[in-house]
């Protein structure tokens, strides 16, 4: 795996991250995926995994 896909995948980790952390904070709501913050952080870390060297 290249260091650019490791980049952007971590990046996307992080992204998904914040969104559950703002969801969970009140400050975006959307209806449809707020019952999946707690998968959307699992999934976050298993991308962190899977980007680890």
């Amino acid at each position: 795996m290249s260091n650019k896909t490791r980049s952007i995948l971590k990046g996307i980790a992080v992204v998904l991250v914040l969104l559950a952390v703002v969801m969970q904070l009140g400050w975006v709501i959307i209806p449809s995926i707020s019952v999946y913050k707690f998968w959307f952080v699992v999934i976050a870390f298993g991308m962190l995994l899977i980007s680890s060297k």
